[in-house]
């Protein structure tokens, strides 16, 4: 008897490459496959212009067309990194599942955070990142960097640091020789839902939301 087979909507990138990866995995291991479905979204499109998230609509413009391609059919389950979600759920969708969670903590990339000369450059587009390290160091001047993890990782030596969230290096191998500081959350709060993968399915498809409940992580989830 052939398998079941779910088509996942996913960014093209290699960190969402990945996480559809795990969550194939996942359910490989209780008798489903997955098929990616390669969806661009307003987010990617953008990234080459280096045009600041906030000014383009942020949170949501990594995910409006992954959705979308759920809800008309096209992918039956989205896979998404669980930061880059609205607070609310469109109708017509459910969380379905959290299958995991990583480290949730961001990282100073090429110093660390003492050891930053006064009026250290550093390269991040996310304005709660600026925020934070701004009431740690009123000197600090910033400067836009866009682009997937690899990207933004090529462009540090533009600049006295970059920050990053911990998790995708890990899961790319991305870390070995890279100098800096892992950030304690007492000096920068990660952004809600960070590390986690979320995967979303139709609220009517009774049987993808059933097995996609199996590989959900309940302690994640709540969190």
């Amino acid at each position: 008897m052939a398998r079941p087979v779910l088509r996942a909507a996913t960014r093209p990138s290699p960190l969402a490459r990945w996480q559809t990866a795990f969550v194939a995995s996942h359910l490989a291991a209780i008798g489903i496959d997955v098929t990616p479905v390669l969806v661009d979204t307003l987010g990617d499109r953008t990234q080459a212009a280096n045009t600041p998230l906030h000014s383009i609509g942020g949170q949501g413009v990594f995910v409006k067309e992954v959705q979308a391609a759920v809800l008309s059919g096209h992918a039956d389950l989205a896979v998404h990194s669980a930061k880059d979600l609205p607070a609310i759920t469109p109708d017509g969708l459910v969380l379905a599942s959290i299958p995991g969670r990583g480290e949730v903590r961001d990282m100073l990339i090429g110093s660390t955070l003492d050891a930053l000369r006064v009026g250290a450059v550093i390269g991040t587009g996310s304005v709660r990142r600026r925020a934070q390290l701004l009431h740690r160091r009123p000197d600090l001047v910033f400067a836009e960097v866009r682009g997937n993890v690899g990207t933004r990782l090529a462009k540090a030596s533009q600049f006295d640091a970059i920050v990053l969230a911990r998790v995708p290096l890990e899961r790319l191998e991305l870390l070995d020789g890279l100098q800096g500081e892992l950030l304690s959350t007492t000096v920068m709060l990660p952004m809600i839902a960070q590390g986690a993968i979320a995967v979303e399915c139709r609220a009517d498809d009774e049987a993808t939301q059933e097995a996609l409940g199996l590989i959900d992580d309940a302690i994640a989830h709540a969190a």
